[in-house]
């Protein structure tokens, strides 16, 4: 890699939706808000690796209204994940196998799709 190994991971989305999009990763995926600005909240993931939710009227990229994105992150137990997230009353896919795994899908209010596996 130029200039030295990758020290961080940001993936920024840049949203439309905003307000939604962000109340969606904060409230329901109770994703950790690491920085909040008037236009970008970024969450941490694990470690050195962040997503950043950006309003889109702000910026001078426009939203890819979720085309074109999966965002997978391996969970826990995917059974348990399946099961809260349904109870709360987010559409999730069913449960099927995939890559030697387990894995569900749902989408934030922007369109992108979030897989969920173990």
């Amino acid at each position: 890699m130029p200039g030295g190994g990758i020290k961080r991971i940001n993936t920024i989305l840049y949203c439309r939706n905003w307000d939604d999009t962000v109340k969606f990763y904060r409230d329901v995926l109770k994703l950790s808000v690491n920085h909040e600005a008037e236009w970008l909240v970024e969450f941490q993931l694990i470690d050195n690796t962040f997503l950043s939710i950006a309003n889109a009227t702000s910026t001078s990229i426009q939203s890819s209204k979720g085309s074109g994105i999966t965002l997978s992150f391996q969970v826990e137990t995917v059974d348990a994940a399946h099961r809260q997230l349904h109870e709360i009353g987010i559409e999730t896919g069913p449960i099927k196998p995939i890559w030697g795994a387990r894995a569900f899908y749902i989408f934030d209010p922007e369109g992108h799709r979030i897989e969920l596996w173990s």
